[in-house]
């Protein structure tokens, strides 16, 4: 069938597609209590319906973009759709916590073939520098809301009609983005696709897997126990191991020598530090308003609406603004307002309420809405087109890493601090953790952004270009 590649469309589809994936990964945030209860699971058990699913995107999300530079990029796009699409259907028809866990798992492989492959289509299709600065200012925003819009749209659905209800929203979306993208994406590969890499593969999956695991069981065995401290000498062994075979191989998995342009590096870091304060923020958020301020999922979900809202608005200007003045002023803004909103939540001695409270989360969300933009275009720029989606997976990598960890480290930090979820001197000292924790990772993003955005970077950038020609650092 024939295809019509206009752009509006092709950018429209693949901002749909990826604010499913992205919504996803914290629409169970305000649905844990419930699920909890269903399945009379304690806190950590209820946590794996989440990080199941951040985890195996994260692990797939370079396999797919690989396998999309070879094979077809509409065609591994259209293939994520299907099984993003049937794993939800199955994960609202779950018997089980574990049969859950397993479906959301499969509901993120299919996940792991649309959010890196949808940007590799949208820098394929805007190929001037100023409208890809913009789409890509979208699409960021897109994805940043998405994982905001979550606990909103779960509440939502969680109170008027059941937990398993937010999985049926993905179907009709899934089925119609589906047909419109046979309609309107144009199929594209790259011109030098490369091998399959089983090793790094299994070692990004060893190294993500085995952190996750020991932070998300150690308060239940213990920070020192033998199960937890294996479990994190392990993720450092696989991440050691990673780094020496892919610097040995003809076409890794991940090319360690993206990171020599610190523009790039430090965009990796950005997201990772980015995202383990968005997951860490959400799922102590909708925990306080539950647990401590007695809201319903839905009462839950509103309360953080000047979150996603204030991302909405600020992704998009954020795109134009790094667009006309370079990364720098974006990321500044960013950090500033994820550190704000940390110290006016943690600071004074009492828990936030009232306008102190919405105050913090629209802080959040203008930060978030900041970075988002300034994330990817500082990933993909300088980068060839055909490697743009190469280097927009790492950073979507960094991106799942950290949502994954920020649930891992807040849950944890939760779990070891109450037994029982419920309000009382526990869980202040957990939510206070908490903030901490997310201002920390302001702090060292607004540190990170301005090394790797100066003049030093630049230069480094230049040398490096005019050393090994970006074509042929890929290609040797």
């Amino acid at each position: 069938m024939a295809t019509c590649a206009r752009p509006g469309v092709v950018l429209a589809i693949c901002c749909v597609s990826v604010f499913i994936v992205g919504m996803d990964s914290s629409i169970l945030n305000v649905a844990l209590p419930a699920i909890k209860q269903a399945f009379d699971a304690n806190i950590s058990g209820a946590q794996w319906t989440l990080d199941a699913y951040t985890l195996t995107l994260a692990s797939f999300l370079m396999l797919s973009a690989s396998t999309a530079d070879r094979i077809g990029r509409r065609k591994v796009f259209q293939t994520g759709l299907v099984v993003f699409t049937a794993g939800s259907l199955l994960c609202s028809l779950a018997p089980t916590l574990e049969t859950l866990t397993v479906f959301r798992a499969l509901q993120a492989v299919g996940g792991s073939m649309l959010n890196p492959v949808a940007m590799s289509i949208i820098t394929n299709t805007f190929t001037e520098p100023r409208e890809r600065a913009r789409a890509i200012g979208v699409w960021g925003g897109v994805v940043g809301v998405s994982v905001a819009a979550g606990p909103l749209i779960g509440g939502a659905l969680v109170e008027f009609v059941g937990w398993r209800s937010v999985f049926w929203v993905n179907v009709p979306i899934g089925i119609a983005a589906f047909v419109l993208a046979k309609l309107h994406v144009p199929e594209s590969r790259a011109p030098h696709p490369r091998k399959i890499d089983p090793a790094g593969q299994i070692l990004v999956i060893g190294t993500v897997f085995l952190l996750t695991f020991g932070i998300i069981e150690a308060p239940n065995t213990g920070w020192g126990s033998p199960q937890t401290l294996l479990s994190l000498l392990g993720s450092a062994v696989c991440l050691g191991a990673l780094v020496v075979v892919e610097r040995h191989r003809p076409e890794p998995l991940i090319d360690v020598r993206f990171f020599k342009a610190p523009p790039f590096a430090g965009a990796t870091g950005i997201a990772l530090l980015m995202y383990t304060a968005q997951g860490g923020f959400l799922i102590v958020n909708t925990l306080y308003l539950q647990v401590v301020r007695g809201f319903s999922p839905l009462e839950a979900g509103l309360s953080i609406l000047p979150m996603p809202l204030l991302q909405a608005l600020t992704g998009p200007i954020s795109g134009r603004v790094v667009g006309r003045y370079g990364p720098r002023p974006s990321i500044v803004l960013g950090s500033a307002g994820s550190i704000s909103a940390g110290l006016l939540a943690a600071v004074p001695a009492d828990l936030p309420t009232g306008a102190r409270m919405y105050l913090c989360y629209a802080l959040m969300g203008f930060g978030l809405g900041w970075l988002n933009a300034a994330i990817t275009t500082t990933a993909v720029s300088g980068m060839p087109n055909a490697q743009a989606g190469v280097a927009a997976s790492i950073v979507s990598t960094m991106r799942q890493t950290g949502v994954t960890l920020g649930v891992a480290v807040v849950g944890s930090v939760v779990a070891s601090h109450v037994t029982v979820l419920a309000a009382g001197p526990g869980f202040t000292a957990a939510y206070r953790i908490s903030w901490a924790i997310i201002i920390a990772c302001g702090a060292l993003v607004l540190t990170i952004g301005l090394v790797t955005t100066g003049r030093w970077a630049q230069r480094a950038v230049y040398k490096q270009v005019h050393k090994h020609p970006l074509e042929k650092m890929w290609h040797p």
